[in-house]
């Protein structure tokens, strides 16, 4: 007889509405404070399943504790979930409605959901400040666009991105102060950093993320970045391959800018010019190389290696990634 229950949660900045897939547990509120939140899980029999959509920081207490009391915990893509309703045929969406849905899709999807694992305090600060990071630099690209066909304003506009790139050294000082704070932290992003093209903030990313989550294989790790190519068969359409685009975008962001800078490489060139002699796109040929390096970080982490250019970039290699590739459309999005 099942003893556990399978638990929806909708989080908001005061209070989250909590809900079971057992009609016989009602609907209820409880405050999101530690306290409060404490007293209702230790309510709940052990090793129950909880889902809760990732809401900017008003989830993460209610994770961590959940977790800490030993109950599985589902952080979900509020996309995802977005979706799930509209296969359900709900029409509404309120708190209570949200918190029912996601309940239901614990209950039925369980197995090929990815269970929570809390970050650590630093983890977790990296990870914030990698995103605010992410902001400033699209503000100050928004603002170059936008200022562009102004005349006028050249000088006001230089003060400001002068400020914002003040700010975004600040910012990478603050994190390399992070980062450093960990022997072991460090000595990964350092041997990350010596794959050709990425940097000390490619190489902040990626060792957070690695670190945090264990990535079984290769594979596992750029499908988790949304590398990863996905079938659109239907009919005579056939072929045609897009990228997931899942998981954490501003990693996709920054794999795919270390790739633009690891082609201007002897290293890395050869082999984006193989690709573009095959008449791959500009874009199509980045995304092979940014795989390629989300592969070779993925084998220097589990490894604890370095990077070997004769080692990683061999004609077998290049046949490998060849054929690995050779599906994806060459109109990647």
């Amino acid at each position: 007889m099942q003893t556990f229950l399978d638990i929806g949660a909708d989080v908001a900045k005061d209070a989250v509405v909590v809900a079971c897939s057992a009609q016989s547990f009602p609907v209820h509120s409880v405050a999101n404070q530690r306290a409060s939140l404490l007293a209702w899980l230790k309510s709940l029999p052990a090793g129950s399943r909880i889902g809760l959509e990732s809401t900017g920081g008003y989830h993460e207490l209610l994770a961590d504790l959940a977790h800490a009391q030993g109950h599985t915990v589902f952080l979900l893509n509020p996309l995802d979930t977005k979706h799930y309703a509209r296969a359900m045929g709900n029409r509404a969406k309120t708190d209570r409605v949200d918190a029912e849905l996601i309940a239901r899709l614990v209950a039925r999807e369980h197995s090929r959901l990815r269970p929570y694992t809390p970050p650590t305090a630093s983890q977790r600060k990296l990870d914030r400040m990698i995103r605010r990071r992410a902001k400033i630099v699209r503000i100050k690209s928004s603002l170059q666009l936008t200022m562009r066909d102004l005349g006028g304003f050249s000088a006001e506009l230089k003060a400001v991105l002068l400020k914002l790139d003040a700010l975004i050294a600040r910012v990478d000082a603050a994190m390399s102060a992070l980062a450093s704070c960990s022997p072991q932290h460090a000595d990964a992003q350092q041997r990350l950093q010596t794959i050709v093209g990425v940097g000390p903030v490619v190489g902040m990313a990626l060792t957070n993320t690695l670190e945090r989550v264990p990535f079984r294989r290769a594979d596992a790790f750029v499908a988790f970045v949304g590398y990863d190519p996905r079938a659109n068969d239907s009919g005579n359409k056939i072929g045609r391959r897009r990228l997931s685009k899942r998981g954490p975008a501003e990693l996709r962001r920054l794999l795919f800018n270390a790739a633009m800078a690891a082609v201007k490489s002897k290293v890395w060139k050869p082999i984006y010019e193989h690709y573009r002699a095959l008449g791959w796109s500009t874009t199509a040929a980045l995304v092979i190389i940014a795989r390629k390096i989300a592969r070779t970080a993925w084998s220097i982490h589990h490894y604890k290696s370095v990077f070997d250019p004769g080692q990683s970039l061999t004609r077998k290699g290049l046949q490998k990634m060849l054929d690995e590739n050779h599906r994806i459309s060459r109109r990647t999005e």
